[in-house]
């Protein structure tokens, strides 16, 4: 069982991405994702990082939460 917790910070890591607290804002102003748009489709990520968001969600995985709060930040 996994018993991360996985934080914005933690799912920024395991999408290979930099994951300090000035390089997430930097992300989330630099991107913008329509709210018709599901995460796993943004433009803005590679075939493997779209993969991992897409399969997170469709098995409600301990990451499905962490990445609903992605998106909601990406949306706004």
């Amino acid at each position: 069982m996994d018993t991360n917790t996985h934080t914005l910070a933690v799912l920024f890591a395991q999408l290979g991405l930099p994951n300090a607290p000035q390089e997430i804002e930097q992300f989330l102003a630099a991107q913008h994702l329509p709210r018709s748009v599901p995460i796993a489709q943004a433009s803005f990520w590679s075939a493997s990082q779209a993969a991992f968001l897409r399969e997170a969600l469709e098995q409600d995985a301990e990451w499905a939460e962490s990445i609903d709060v992605l998106a909601n930040l990406l949306s706004h």
